[in-house]
């Protein structure tokens, strides 16, 4: 009987051209296990498949492979096997291993009918049945902490050849393993989230992902400038895929019955990881990937931008008119106007319109501004460091012509996998910080030339990896040069989050963008991400792309941001405050509302560098238990004790879902007992649903300042939300902000 071809097709490409000689290998019981080095190494034989109908043909062959099973602390298995020659990199750029994350010895139990892997402790961390069943399927169960088993899924299929998954195998090309892939076995009403900045609904269940990054071209799309090979599941358990190589994801959605993927490499190397809870399982994640770096108190203020500032006197009129108009701001960000040709990055201020950086500089410090700037990583042939640069062999080169959206890839692309690269870039940047600018935006770095060779390693695991490298080294060169470690992202992929701050992408300015721009901000937060922010306003217009934002979508969009980790303004058209001048008045009540927020942000950034949560945080992290939560893609945490939830639409009306717990609403004062859904919330223009948990604190600053250099972090103020709170309006921050 011919198969429906879904699974052969949709996850393991069969039908494309290349294909057509392909082998699938799908592994079978395990014939024997023995202890190795304080591992378990299972001796596992994979039979070939006819790809069409999935029968074991009468000439069917058979292979044996090895499959380590390790553990590391009371939380996470590993499971790693090649099907070629390489080797798991224990020092690969992804992982930074935490101190406290050591392997255990694991022993084997033979009980006959199924092997028993337990650890020092006396946990059993996996289980292996099938042995003398007249089955031959894989059957192998993760205990990750010792309590929540995780199963592959060695029977997902209607009758025997037709298959929607396979437990275990890979796929045979010309000889050599092409592509490894796997299948977990997905529970009814099992929910997922994670695998980066998703600008999808929360719960991912139902959906294929594709692990390959790319240009976005907003938040509304499938693509992603952040793809994660890691997930939560609501079970709960994680997944990490420990690959830099293209690959995909399905959820419960190719089948139903199934959490499988695909990983194109011959090495399959995945962490199985518990704890007991979303935010325990997101802190052992970082335990195995790094966790973030802190950031300086300056970067949590107010960021201004535009596409672009063009000159040292541009930037000076902007922050003069700032501080004149009582708006305070801490980073003038210049975008792609500080070159002498707009747009060809060398690293070097335009002579004409940028006379004497470090007078230029210096001026805007002594206002109370910092400076941050635009590059990316191509050198342009119209620059004086491309004959060099292409000489040494640091940029790349191909024989096709590979275009990136505004940008011509040929022979330009700085190859990041070259060491010698890598230090002549770094230079570059410590030149700029060296003068005094605070920060560079290291934009793109989502997409490489695939036909083109690199030093390092080859383009298809460098692709993704390629950001993490790029933004790693712009983040040294910082730390190395004042000791301050600070970047501004857009790509990203495992280990990217140990190098904040990363932002969402090119948004379009309406209230789809808006909610899109949310929805990826809570997926990367339970990516391992802890700070993020976004282009407040949105980036482009539409129709006109650089038509301003409307100005009620300006003010909602301030609302929001005001509570993220950070907040920035940019776009294709004026973002300053003071050109929007009917609004004005309220987007500055907002501005002071969050310099007064800082204390308790910065208290919040210091808690999410130790643990597992972001700052911008998903209802599921305190709600897991909550099936509604896992449906809510419009509200989220700020920090522990701020639940927000922005207004969407020029009619600011929406329903507004309060969880269990006792809520204190931010402008009111009243106590309202949850879960319950307050149905058309409406708000006028100054305001937005705000609620406090019961009894928490909120440290906050009361004065007036410029920027966050007038902020005296050991004079703050506490707001507690009690029986005597009667509304923010009734504190110190409604005599500051007017709100």
């Amino acid at each position: 009987m011919k198969q429906s071809n879904q699974f052969l097709n949709d996850m393991l490409d069969m039908d494309r051209p290349e294909a057509k000689n392909d082998i699938v290998w799908k592994a079978c019981t395990p014939t024997g296990l023995v202890q190795e080095n304080g591992a378990v190494v299972m001796e596992v034989p994979f039979q070939s498949y006819e790809k069409v109908v999935m029968e074991a043909a009468p000439e069917s062959r058979y292979t044996s492979k090895r499959l380590i099973i390790r553990a590391y602390g009371s939380s996470m298995v590993r499971l790693t096997t090649c099907f070629g020659d390489m080797q798991p990199d224990d020092n690969s750029l992804m992982l930074q291993w935490d101190e406290s994350l050591k392997q255990d010895k694991l022993q084997i139990k033979d009980l006959g009918d199924r092997w028993e892997i337990t650890d020092d402790k006396g946990l059993t961390r996996a289980i292996v049945t099938g042995r003398g069943s007249e089955e031959n399927g894989f059957q192998v169960t993760i205990l990750p902490d010792g309590f929540k088993p995780v199963a592959f899924n060695p029977y997902d299929s209607f009758g025997p050849s037709i298959m929607d998954s396979i437990a275990l195998g890979y796929v045979e090309r010309e000889g050599a393993a092409n592509r490894t892939f796997f299948s977990l076995k997905a529970e009814h009403g099992e929910k997922f989230a994670g695998t980066g900045e998703r600008f999808r609904n929360m719960n991912l269940s139902g959906q294929t992902i594709l692990f390959e990054n790319d240009e976005a071209t907003g938040v509304n799309s499938r693509r992603a400038y952040k793809n994660v090979p890691f997930y939560i599941s609501s079970r709960p358990y994680g997944l990490f895929i420990h690959t830099s190589a293209h690959g995909r994801l399905s959820l419960a959605d190719i089948s139903t019955r199934a959490a499988q993927g695909l990983v194109e490499d011959e090495l399959m190397d995945l962490f199985f990881i518990g704890g007991g809870s979303l935010e325990r399982i997101l802190y052992n994640y970082r335990r195995l990937t790094g966790f973030p770096s802190d950031v300086p108190l300056w970067s949590y203020g107010i960021w201004m931008s535009k596409l672009s500032y063009y000159s040292a006197e541009e930037c000076k009129q902007i922050g003069r008119k700032l501080r004149e108009e009582k708006f305070p701001c801490d980073v003038l960000h210049i975008d792609t106007g500080w070159f002498e040709k707009p747009w060809k990055c060398d690293w070097e201020f335009s002579t004409e319109r940028y006379p004497d950086p470090p007078a230029f500089i210096k001026e805007l410090r002594d206002m109370g501004f910092r400076l941050s700037l635009w590059q990316l990583p191509f050198v342009s042939r119209e620059t004086k460091h491309y004959q060099f640069a292409n000489e040494k062999k640091y940029v790349t080169a191909s024989t096709d012509k590979e275009t990136y959206g505004l940008f011509d890839l040929d022979n330009n692309l700085i190859d990041f996998s070259n060491p010698e690269a890598l230090e002549w870039y770094k230079g570059m940047l410590k030149k700029l910080y060296d003068m005094g600018v605070a920060v560079i935006k290291t934009d793109f770095g989502e997409t490489i030339k695939m036909k083109a060779e690199y030093k390092g390693m080859p383009a298809r695991l460098l692709h993704n990896l390629y950001a993490l490298i790029y933004q790693k080294t712009a983040f040294e060169a910082k730390q190395e040069t004042n000791g301050e470690g600070i970047i501004w992202a857009r790509a990203g992929w495992t280990g990217c989050h140990r190098y904040p701050v990363h932002w969402g992408g090119d948004s379009v300015c309406t209230w789809d963008g808006l909610a899109g721009t949310i929805k990826g901000g809570l997926h990367i937060g339970l990516s391992g991400f802890a700070f993020w922010s976004h282009d407040v306003g949105g980036f482009f217009g539409t129709p006109i792309f650089d038509q301003k934002p409307a100005e009620d979508l300006y003010v909602r969009w301030s609302q929001a941001a005001a509570f993220t980790s950070h907040m920035r303004y940019h776009g294709t058209s004026v973002r300053e405050p003071f050109n929007y001048p009917e609004v004005a008045d309220t987007v500055r009540k907002w501005f002071r509302l969050r310099y007064a927020l800082i204390p308790y942000l910065v208290d919040q950034g210091k808690k999410a560098v130790s643990t597992g949560y972001p700052v911008f945080r998903a209802m599921v992290f305190h709600h897991e238990n909550d099936p509604i939560c896992w449906s809510i893609s419009d509200q989220f945490y700020c920090g522990d004790n701020l639940l927000v939830a922005p207004v969407l639409n020029s009619e600011g009306v929406r329903d507004v879902y309060l969880p269990e717990g006792s809520w204190v609403d931010f402008w009111t004062g009243e106590v309202i007992e949850g879960p319950v859904y307050l149905r058309d919330v409406k708000s006028d223009l100054e305001h937005i649903p705000v609620y406090a948990v019961e009894g928490s604190t909120l440290r906050v600053y009361s004065r007036e300042v410029n920027c966050t250099e007038d902020i005296d972090m050991d004079n703050c103020d506490e707001i507690v939300f009690d029986s005597k709170f009667r509304g923010i309006g009734n504190t110190v921050l409604g005599r500051l902000t007017g709100l």
